[in-house]
C-alpha cells in the first residue's frame, strides 16, 4: 500500500451567511478539498493548499470537527 493512502485526513464545517462549508485536510501535505453548499442546493468545490496553521485558522475561525460520511456525502452529490 501506498504512503498517499495511509493518510487520516481531517474534516471540518461551518454554516456561513446560510451556505454550509465543509473542508478535508490533509494534515500530511496540508492539500485538501472545500465544498460550499448553498441555500439554493448548488455546490462549489475547490481543491486548496494550506499552511501549517490550518487547524489554529480553522478554529479561529470557529469551524467544527464533522464526520467523513458527511463531507463524503457532499462530494458525491448525494446529499
Amino acid at each position: 500500500m501506498a504512503k498517499n493512502q495511509n493518510i487520516v485526513h481531517q474534516y471540518f464545517k461551518k454554516t456561513i451567511a446560510g451556505n454550509l462549508v465543509l473542508v478535508k485536510v490533509n494534515p500530511i501535505h496540508y492539500t485538501g478539498t472545500e465544498i460550499t453548499r448553498s441555500a439554493a442546493g448548488d455546490t462549489v468545490f475547490r481543491e486548496l493548499e494550506f499552511d501549517e496553521q490550518i487547524f489554529e485558522d480553522l478554529k479561529a475561525d470557529e469551524f467544527e470537527p464533522c464526520n467523513p460520511l458527511e463531507f463524503n456525502l457532499y462530494l458525491s452529490g448525494l446529499a
